[in-house]
């Protein structure tokens, strides 16, 4: 098992910097204010990407745009945390863009979740360095429990998750380095320079809008790459709004993943509110935690 834990940027404190950026799917000034505003009680100071309102299709500007905007607050030592103001899809397409070099000198806190996948995998794998997945500005208003914890984590104030027990546990405990995100991203990113080795970590899995055989498909592809055999445990979120064909597949994702991992020893919590239902709690990626879990309760603990 991995017991080490990777680079922790520092935490934020009131007066610090938070920047936005929209790294994928474009995003307007009206579903931005809110969030704005709510970091600005917080204390902090917002910064905007150039381009943030920028758009080029379904993207918040061009792939140029885009990493541009990236690299600007990758580079901007007054920031110290950069928020991605929603998913959708674009991330991948500018990863190799960017120079990280000054991000290693100054980390800082990268946050979000869904297509911001790509981030915490690719920093995790070559940098070593933390990151935060967590809810966005697009859904500040979706859950204030969600927001608040976003809030308490970015400010170091995040500790353990204690929740009650789901029939489907596997129980035990397992000790290591948190990974994973968005499940279909993870597939999507197996075999490039942004897959992760999961080997003796801890695996967070969630997603939406996916057949049922899409989910038993890219379980089989973690499974037959080996990377479910030596996880320390493993964690699932929210998988919302999953489909079926008209022949059903006969099987939940819940039961899908179960059946994909029931021959490993390791633990397995199910529901755990992050993903993309209604609640998001943080989880801070490469940090060394603890899976607990027993007949009574889920308990993750961050070391």
């Amino acid at each position: 098992m991995t017991k080490v834990n990777l680079i922790s940027p520092p935490f934020l404190k009131p007066g610090d910097c938070i920047a936005i950026v929209a790294p994928a799917r474009k995003i307007s000034t009206e579903e931005l204010a809110p969030a704005i505003q709510q970091l600005e009680t917080w204390g902090l100071k917002v910064k905007l990407g150039k381009h943030i309102y920028s758009t080029s299709n379904q993207f918040a500007g061009t792939d140029e745009e885009r990493a541009a905007d990236m690299q600007h607050m990758l580079n901007d030592t007054e920031v110290k945390a950069i928020i991605s103001a929603r998913g959708g899809y674009g991330a991948v397409r500018i990863i190799d863009k960017l120079d990280f070099t000054q991000f290693c000198k100054t980390p800082k806190w990268i946050a979000g979740y869904s297509d911001i996948t790509v981030f915490h995998n690719h920093i995790q794998t070559h940098f070593g360095i933390q990151t935060l997945h967590s809810t966005m500005p697009i859904s500040f208003g979706k859950d204030a429990a969600s927001t608040e914890l976003l809030k308490k984590a970015l400010f170091g104030e995040v500790n353990e998750y204690i929740l009650n027990a789901q029939p489907t546990n596997k129980k035990g405990k397992g000790t290591g380095i948190l990974c994973g995100g968005n499940l279909s991203l993870l597939y999507a990113l197996a075999g490039t320079p942004s897959d992760i080795d999961m080997k003796g970590k801890i695996l967070f899995l969630e997603d939406l809008d996916e057949y049922f055989y899409h989910i038993d498909r890219m379980m089989m592809q973690l499974k037959r790459s080996g990377k479910l055999a030596h996880l320390s445990g493993l964690i699932i979120g929210s998988f919302s709004d999953m489909k079926d064909n008209t022949i059903p597949f006969g099987k939940t994702a819940e039961e899908i993943i179960l059946e994909a991992v029931q021959e490993y020893n390791y633990p397995v919590c199910f529901g755990f509110p992050a993903g993309h239902g209604t609640r998001n709690y943080p989880l801070y990626m490469g940090r060394n935690m603890e899976l607990d879990l027993d007949t009574t309760k889920s308990a993750l603990h961050f070391n």
